[in-house]
């Protein structure tokens, strides 16, 4: 998987600027895991419990309900699973930090390695980080053209 960054950052309040700081490193060390494929890495950086949000979308194997750490550091191995690792692309266009939330938006894409379609789209992810780790995870991410990739 490949991940490319042109974000830049903002952070509110100067009060809560090394809250800010630690979300972003979080965050940082949370798509350089993502990067190297490091599921344990992920694990440990997610919270024991995890409010995941994520459409449902039956035809897509990797989407399904997640709520502890291990579930969601699976979610990895899982994309890697169904989908051409060599295809698959991700960019972080906006990285945006208020306190112990952080949003990011850019562009993903792949193919299912059963179909052979590929998909591609927008994506936002609104992450929570506390105690130094992941609490919220929910993505929003162009489901239709994931769908019509996974159907043959």
């Amino acid at each position: 998987m490949s991940v490319t960054s042109t974000a830049g950052d903002a952070s509110s309040g100067v009060s809560g600027s090394s809250v800010a700081d630690a979300t972003r490193a979080c965050v940082q060390e949370y798509l350089a895991a993502r990067l190297a494929g490091d599921t344990g890495r992920l694990v440990a950086l997610f919270a024991d419990r995890v409010d995941w949000q994520l459409a449902a979308n039956p035809v897509v194997p990797w989407i399904r309900l997640r709520s502890t750490a291990v579930e969601c550091g699976e979610q990895f191995e899982d994309i890697m699973k169904y989908t051409v690792p060599e295809d698959a692309r991700a960019s972080v266009d906006v990285l945006l930090v208020d306190g112990t939330d952080a949003v990011l938006m850019g562009q993903l894409s792949g193919t299912v390695r059963a179909t052979g379609k590929s998909f591609e789209g927008p994506f936002a992810l609104r992450l929570t980080v506390e105690g130094g780790r992941i609490t919220r995870h929910h993505l929003y991410e162009n489901s239709l053209s994931i769908a019509e990739a996974c159907t043959a």
